[in-house]
């Protein structure tokens, strides 16, 4: 005799399409955490690439510090976008 199982399928997520009009208390500290992380990242990789004396270890860390410089610049417009969008 077989048993059936009763098992509903596995649904994935499905991502948003739209983001929701609010920012929880949540959100924005994980906002801010992202923002802080980004910016600290940035400047220790440019306080060691002016520190460092191997030149493939300076570019490196260069680039690193611009990628980070980058992310940050990228959160803060982001966040200024969706702050100018009419409700």
């Amino acid at each position: 005799m077989q048993q059936q199982q009763n098992q509903s399928p596995i649904k994935e997520a499905q991502p948003m399409a739209q983001a929701p009009n609010i920012v929880t208390v949540k959100d924005q500290l994980y906002i801010s955490d992202m923002l802080s992380w980004n910016l600290n990242a940035c400047k220790k990789a440019h306080f060691y690439a002016q520190n460092c004396q191997t030149p493939e270890i300076k570019t490196a860390l260069e680039e690193a510090g611009k990628m980070h410089q980058r992310h940050y610049n990228k959160i803060l417009q982001h966040l200024n976008n969706q702050a100018n969008k009419p409700n």
